[in-house]
């Protein structure tokens, strides 16, 4: 009997699939993760597709990919260099060879490398043979010869069978790296379950990529990667989009309020109105407006009837939304506004991430209009961010918005799913009767401690009340035109937004003695600490804040800041978070910005911070 052969064990691996947009990359790449998340790694994922439903097939802009960091240990990035590439096409080599570290594997389709195909992205030359890849690992394999192989008495046309390849390539990776193979085969007979024969091809050449890893020479090698240890509890792989979807229905559930979501199809943020469209069970409304105006005004008109009124867009819908959600503060009413970040300005990159809507969050509106801010920094923390979001605007009786983007949403990783007395209750308090002693309601009157209004549902008898987009007369609600309760009515809203009650902001500073804070928001949480550990592992002293409520800041956030002798804000955007710190605390935050799309790698947030720290020890030495 023929030994098997040898296995190496890792404690890490970051794999990438790359090919044309209609290969199939991300379906190879969600299904390996989803294997990989019920193997028990930990895991982080970057989805990375051109905007194009169908990019030119063969061409640099029209490459596809996928990367997965997974690991026996917590990791926080979907890693900044692959280990393993799998290439489809010259296209998806050229695009992403840079990327790679001397010494990675690289999975080459060569039935794509012909002539035309390596013309067309400008290679002079085959780099197959031409001795430029010489310090990788390269793996020739004819992935759709020998699809068409596996799959020739299938019945299918040459061009249906070629499909299959990606399939193929999924099969070869999972027996690389000892990933189960039950879930992909289940899925895909789910998946085609009203084309058998579509279903069997699938998984006949996801087995033929398998049993090539298996018998082939070329693979000497496989690999394992064990399970990570993670806390005790019930996991699953999740999305940020998935996550966000799910903490809106549990807020939705936690304060007895009927879930609305009022929408307009807008990347990245469509799969939060596909979610929650299967959720009718949870009594989910949710409506596909025919425009951004209209999506807003459907949900806060739902705010206005006693739903959890919810609206979901990127950039571009926000600012048509400004009008509504002025109108939102003025008339004190719970909306949510989830903004799934992308890069602009105008249509921009509609696929890529960018943290560059938060200035636009706190001051696109005409008027002073404070709306407080939420930004969840990881894909599972979504979920959470939800339930604080709804917390804030049931409790405030205001608008809040959400802000993730685009890498937190497409991106997964493991979450525990809690457990039901772990959520936090969120009680609306409507109003049931007169708040007067004459017997009188007024609809302004307010709550002394939070300064919320009273919430008073539509069609409660006596409670009767005077509402649009007018300025209120302190109390009563009737039309004021009075300068000084204008002045009023401006500084109240204004202080109920800043008397929000928020968790201090935590800062992580082992020894006490680090005198550079990396202080970040939303999903450079990754990057950033993954940046801080290599920094300390060298033997550097650097502390970490990271910001969940940008509106209002934390209380202890001054204090922090004036704690630091250097403070760097690493934003993808031009420094926008840095500009309100300078505004609020006069501290001087230094900015690092990147807007390319594209998160933070861990090395390059390293190599900053060690000049940071150096910079401090020149000015000791002067």
């Amino acid at each position: 009997m023929k030994p098997g052969k040898p296995i190496r064990r890792l404690d890490r691996v970051i794999i990438r699939f790359a090919g044309d947009s209609g290969d199939g990359m991300q379906l190879t790449g969600d299904r390996f993760t989803s294997e990989t998340a019920s193997f028990g790694n930990d895991l982080s994922t970057l989805p990375n597709f051109p905007a194009e439903i169908r990019a030119p097939a063969g061409t640099l802009p029209g490459v596809s990919s996928f990367q997965l960091h997974f690991a026996d240990h917590d990791i926080l990035t979907p890693g900044d260099a692959p280990n393993v590439l799998v290439a489809m096409n010259p296209a998806a080599l050229k695009a992403n060879v840079p990327d790679l570290p001397r010494g990675a594997e690289i999975i080459v389709n060569t039935d794509e490398f012909t002539k035309r195909a390596l013309a067309k992205v400008g290679y002079p030359a085959d780099p197959l043979g031409d001795g430029s890849l010489d310090g990788f690992h390269l793996h020739k394999v004819p992935l759709t010869t020998l699809t068409l192989e596996a799959l020739k008495d299938s019945g299918l046309a040459r061009k249906d069978a070629e499909r299959a390849k990606n399939m193929f390539a999924l099969g070869l990776l999972s027996w690389m790296y000892h990933r189960p193979t039950h879930g992909t085969e289940s899925f895909l007979r789910t998946k085609f379950a009203k084309k058998p024969q579509i279903a069997e091809a699938n998984i006949t050449a996801f087995r033929a990529g398998w049993n090539f890893g298996e018998t082939t020479e070329s693979f000497a090698v496989s690999y394992e990667v064990p399970p990570a240890r993670l806390p005790a509890g019930r996991y699953r792989n999740i999305s940020g989009n998935l996550a966000l979807s799910y903490g809106l229905i549990a807020a939705s559930r936690r304060s007895g309020l009927p879930l609305y979501l009022g929408s307009y199809p807008i990347t990245p943020a469509s799969d939060i109105l596909h979610e929650l469209s299967r959720h009718k069970d949870f009594g989910v409304r949710t409506f596909q407006a025919e425009d951004e105006i209209a999506g807003v005004g459907a949900a806060l008109g739902a705010a206005f009837g006693g739903a959890l009124g919810v609206t979901t867009t990127s950039g571009p819908g926000v600012a048509l939304k400004s009008e509504t959600i002025g109108l939102a503060v003025s008339l004190e009413l719970p909306l949510l506004v989830v903004d799934i970040q992308r890069g602009g300005p105008s249509t921009g990159l509609p696929t890529k991430t960018e943290q560059a809507d938060l200035l636009q969050a706190m001051f696109g509106r005409n008027g002073e209009a404070p709306v407080p801010i939420v930004a969840p920094a990881t894909p599972a923390e979504c979920f959470d961010a939800a339930l604080e979001a709804a917390r804030i605007a049931v409790t405030y009786r205001t608008p809040v918005f959400l802000l993730s983007d685009g890498y937190l949403a497409n991106g997964s990783e493991p979450w525990r799913i809690p457990e039901v007395d772990e959520l936090p209750e969120i009680d609306p308090e409507f109003a049931t009767g007169p708040n007067r002693e004459d017997g009188a309601f007024w609809p302004y009157l307010r709550d002394p401690r939070t300064l919320a209004r009273p919430w008073a549902l539509p069609g409660t008898p006596g409670l009767e009340h005077r509402i649009g987009g007018i300025e209120k007369q302190d109390g009563t609600g009737n039309i004021s035109y009075d300068p000084a309760n204008h002045d009023f009515m401006v500084r109240t809203r204004q202080a109920k937004v800043d008397g929000i009650t928020v968790k201090p902001v935590e800062v992580d500073d082992p020894s006490g003695d680090a005198r550079v804070l990396v202080l970040g928001w939303g999903s450079t949480y990754g990057p950033i600490t993954a940046a801080v550990r290599r920094v300390r592992a060298d033997g550097g002293e650097v502390a970490q804040a990271h910001l969940r409520n940008l509106n209002p800041f934390p209380a202890n956030l001054g204090s922090v800041l004036r704690s630091y002798e250097k403070i760097i804000v690493p934003e993808m955007n031009l420094g926008q978070l840095a500009l309100l710190l300078r505004a609020k605390y006069l501290v001087d935050a230094e900015s690092y910005n990147q807007v390319r799309g594209l998160p933070f790698k861990a090395a390059q947030l390293a190599d900053v911070l060690w000049a940071a720290i150096g910079t401090l020890d020149e000015e000791d030495n002067r």
